[in-house]
């Protein structure tokens, strides 16, 4: 976890005296010292010096773009601050910002306050004067509003903060591409450029032997090693397979995780797809080991879907060292449970399915794969957690990029699934499936999503909104009517 910090950014003017300013400097201190000691927030923040100034403001957002350390700015106007003093700051800004509107006290003092109070405390009318100018501008930015002790404000400040890395940490996104996407599919094409524009990802590709090279020149020590730790960590079953081959069998998907992530890290990429079409010299589809690697925070799409992979990355970023997370992955829509009351969507994958989601025990499996050719693969199996999640689906619509947005409930299936030998998760889309599955194809969904139970459909649209590309949502509130009149006016807004 990178150590990255957030300023704050105090306004104020110098029309009301030292005595004043000493106060609004004091104030803020304060608030910074405490939201710090809160522990609700992932980030540091740091004090900066009142802002008054046009100079100063815009001097203090230059530095904060040429600052590694900084991924955000918080602002707040505790006096009235000009806004055209700002104009010039916020144009210099390239991080992202947060507008908090709060004030120091929480309750007016009946019986004490005068005009030096109200000229000092007048975040009511100074954080509307600094709004209107963002919407003069069209700059885009987040509000949020509320006592700035209270818990529930300080969360949802250490929520902005994860999507500002996500932000920020998107634009070093590498995905290296392991084979092109599946034949005639469409929704895992895109263009890569506009991606890049947008979104700060590098897209490349790379030959499939050439990988598998750095996966043949493991040593079989550290093969064996790896997989003694498979067999310690996991439960093995061989369901009357030969322990012998089993072993064997394991010990590839071994060799490709090693050899990936070493190959990985020489060319600095964080997510990477494959495809089960064009395995080259490798022996198995990358099941287990690509489990793994996601596991330990890289980004993948299956068939290619260099989109999903990079979200997955993004996502994996802004949970990184969560307390008490619960699972971000790669998933995939596959067959429905259509009884009433029971109505739900079986997700999995042929194979790879991150172990982070995981309740209870996970073992390890190998069975036949009828696509790729090759002999059975090793893989992880397991049922995700109960809960609230999200699902997003990023899709390219030609002339422009949308987010789709689901939140979903993950349930236990009534039933075990002793045939099925892959990792699942089973959820009913909100506000219901049939419902959240209509508006999914209108939005134009793929079957593949990046999924998170560690993050809400606010901080995806945030960091959608900051990217300038179109989010929709599909929650407890959709219904088909008001969701393909919002698909219809964003088509006019975003062309």
């Amino acid at each position: 976890m990178k150590k990255y910090q957030f300023w704050f950014c105090t306004g104020s003017q110098d029309l009301y005296g030292d005595e004043c300013l000493a106060h609004v400097a004091e104030h803020s201190r304060i608030m910074v010292e405490k939201l710090n000691q809160s522990g609700n927030l992932p980030y540091e923040v740091v004090w900066k010096p009142t802002l008054i100034t046009s100079d100063l403001i815009r001097k203090t957002f230059y530095e904060a773009n040429g600052d590694p350390c900084c991924a955000g700015v918080i602002t707040w106007m505790h006096t009235f601050s000009p806004a055209k003093s700002w104009i010039a700051g916020l144009q210099e800004c390239r991080k992202p910002l947060l507008h908090l509107h709060t004030q120091f006290n929480r309750e007016i003092p009946y019986d004490e306050i005068d005009m030096d109070f109200m000229n000092e405390n007048q975040s009511a009318h100074g954080d509307r004067e600094y709004g209107h100018i963002f919407s003069r501008l069209g700059m885009e930015r987040k509000v949020i509003m509320g006592y700035w002790e209270d818990a529930v404000v300080q969360k949802r400040i250490g929520a902005w903060m994860r999507t500002a890395v996500g932000v920020l940490e998107s634009r070093n996104v590498r995905v290296m591409r392991i084979a092109d996407n599946m034949r005639n599919v469409a929704v895992t094409e895109g263009d890569k450029v506009e991606a890049q524009i947008k979104f700060g990802w590098t897209v490349d590709a790379y030959p499939v032997n050439e990988i598998a090279e750095a996966v043949q020149a493991v040593s079989k020590g550290d093969i064996d090693i790896l997989v003694e730790e498979y067999y310690s960590k996991y439960e093995i079953l061989l369901e009357g397979r030969n322990e012998k081959e089993f072993r064997e069998h394991v010990a590839v998907q071994a060799g490709i995780e090693i050899g990936f992530e070493r190959f990985l890290e020489e060319k600095n990429y964080q997510a990477i797809v494959t495809h089960f079409g064009d395995l080259g010299s490798l022996k198995q589809l990358p099941g287990l080991a690509i489990q793994r690697l996601m596991e330990k925070g890289y980004g993948f799409g299956g068939e290619g879907d260099w989109k999903t992979a990079a979200m997955v990355r993004v996502m994996k970023i802004m949970t990184e060292g969560m307390k008490d997370a619960k699972g971000t992955s790669f998933m995939e829509d596959y067959t429905y449970n259509l009884v009433p009351g029971k109505e739900g969507v079986l997700e999995a994958h042929m194979l790879e399915v991150c172990p982070s989601i995981a309740d209870g025990r996970i073992a390890i499996k190998e069975q036949p794969l009828s696509m790729g050719d090759r002999e059975d693969p090793a893989r992880l199996v397991f049922m995700a957690k109960e809960g609230p999640a999200i699902a997003t689906s990023l899709i390219d619509l030609g002339n422009r990029f949308r987010l789709i947005i689901n939140e979903v409930d993950c349930k236990k299936t009534e039933k075990p699934m002793p045939k099925l030998p892959v990792a699942t998760a089973f959820w009913t889309p909100r506000p219901n499936l049939q419902t959240g599955a209509e508006a999914w194809i209108y939005a134009g969904g793929a079957h593949h999503t990046a999924f998170s139970y560690d993050l809400t459909a606010e901080q995806m649209g945030d960091w959608a909104d900051a990217m300038g590309i179109e989010a929709v949502y599909i929650d407890q509130d959709t219904t088909i009517r008001r969701f393909r009149n919002e698909l219809k006016w964003n088509s006019v807004y975003y062309r």
